[in-house]
């Protein structure tokens, strides 16, 4: 297992068990230390991108960035990545187009393109000191229209978004960035090394409401990924979803479940 992110890996299962109210729970939380991923969508007014590509782009990026070879000790990532993993998993997603959008580009990060759709991962650094090119940079105000991917491939990870929760692409990108996180947290070196060797592609689909309840783990998380190798993504409810909502599952390919 990657030792970078053993503070996620060993946060996991406790997190899944906290009341509902305590996930939201920030008074041990200087503000002026409170650090981000920031995670730039690319959204074209004339041609914007699908909605399901542009978070399965989301979901590699934020990964990428983590496990990149300049995050291992001694890199030029290490410490910022490092410092925010020890802290809250913290990611915020930003549209951008034209100009703004190759601005980001000089800034450290990985960008993923999926079918035409481009998101870039930054390196995660202090929310109080993000650079001009990010702070100006809108969170909220673009929507892309539900499409329809059609069936999921078998061979990389599936995530699969609440049916009964529903969220902007803003929202959805980070939510799906946690959970290749949480993911990659879990898997045995061999399995995360054939990953990275897809770039850490995934398929983004919604299930249906009968098979979320079925997969879900929330009530015992080690037989979740045991039994089924899925694992789940709960939500501290700052924006959009309440504290403790339940708003992504991935499943590692591979289990007939």
């Amino acid at each position: 297992m990657n030792p970078l992110l053993e503070p996620l890996r060993s946060r996991y299962a406790s997190w899944l068990g906290l009341p509902a109210e305590d996930t939201s729970d920030t008074s041990d939380e200087n503000p002026d230390e409170v650090r981000a991923m920031p995670i730039i969508l690319r959204i074209e007014r004339a041609e914007p991108p699908g909605r399901t590509a542009l978070l399965e782009a989301a979901a590699a990026a934020a990964l990428a960035v983590c496990l990149d070879e300049r995050v291992e000790p001694g890199g030029e990532w290490a410490e910022p990545v490092h410092a925010w993993l020890d802290n809250r998993i913290r990611k915020v997603a930003r549209r951008a187009r034209g100009a703004h959008w190759q601005a980001v580009l000089d800034l450290p990060g990985i960008t993923i393109e999926v079918d035409g759709a481009e998101a870039r991962a930054l390196v995660p650094g202090l929310v109080k000191e993000a650079p001009k090119e990010v702070s100006r940079l809108q969170i909220s105000g673009s929507e892309l229209p539900a499409d329809t991917p059609g069936p999921a491939p078998a061979d990389v990870p599936l995530l699969m978004l609440n049916p009964d929760v529903p969220m902007t692409v803003g929202k959805a990108s980070a939510q799906v960035g946690h959970a290749t996180m949480i993911l990659a947290a879990l898997l045995p070196d061999d399995e995360l090394a054939a990953w990275a060797a897809k770039d850490y592609r995934v398929a983004v689909r919604t299930p249906s409401p009968a098979r979320w309840k079925e997969l879900c783990p929330v009530e015992d998380p080690e037989a979740g990924w045991r039994d089924n190798r899925v694992v789940a993504v709960r939500d501290a409810g700052f924006t959009e979803v309440d504290p403790g909502t339940i708003t992504v599952l991935a499943q590692q390919p591979g289990t007939s479940a």
